[in-house]
């Protein structure tokens, strides 16, 4: 019987063996990123005292793949903090994603007004706080108004310090966030060890 090539060379064997491995593990870890979570750093004091800069946070990426299988948009729960890919992003001058908490809706009116927020939507014509269905306790805004229609397609977004300044927001430049920028809700902070939640 006649040795086959892989038994005349076991090097190349072992070298296409490690070769495939590798293409394998890239090919998985491009699947676990854009499908299942994702992981990113915060940067900057914008979300204080709820993150952190240096947090290291996993992103909830199959809420959005099981939206995009549908043929929907995915769309947040008030109240959830989000990443989201920056829609004034410029390479070297501005942070290419951002974390953001999730405040209103399309078509939902958004009032800043004495430091408060307060939204109004069809069921709720008096308006609603929306920092009650947070899961932490944002810095109340200090200065500025707002008075604004949600546009379609988009979420109105803010960081949950709002002492003027420390957040650009959709309530001070940034605009609101349409829904395909949306990377996905923040599931759990991963570091500091001594600091792991779940959100």
């Amino acid at each position: 019987m006649v040795p086959s090539f892989f038994d005349r060379h076991q090097s190349f064997k072992d070298a296409l063996g490690i070769f495939v491995f590798v293409i394998c593990v890239l090919i998985g870890t491009v699947f676990i990123n854009a499908f299942i979570f994702r992981s990113f750093n915060v940067e900057g004091p914008s979300m204080q005292d709820t993150l952190f800069t240096g947090d290291r946070l996993l992103v909830n990426r199959t809420v959005v793949t099981w939206a995009q299988l549908q043929n929907k948009s995915y769309i947040p729960e008030r109240g959830q903090v989000i990443v989201f890919k920056n829609p004034q992003y410029v390479p070297g001058l501005a942070e290419e994603y951002i974390v953001k908490r999730v405040v209103a809706f399309a078509g939902e009116r958004v009032v800043l007004k004495d430091g408060k927020f307060t939204v109004y939507d069809n069921k709720n014509l008096n308006g609603i706080d929306p920092d009650t269905f947070n899961d932490g306790k944002p810095t109340a805004p200090i200065e500025g108004e707002v008075d604004t229609i949600v546009p379609e397609g988009t979420v109105f977004v803010v960081g949950d310090n709002r002492v003027d300044g420390y957040s650009k927001d959709s309530r001070n430049g940034l605009g609101t966030i349409p829904y395909y920028d949306i990377i996905g809700p923040v599931s759990l902070r991963i570091f500091p060890f001594d600091q792991i939640r779940i959100f």
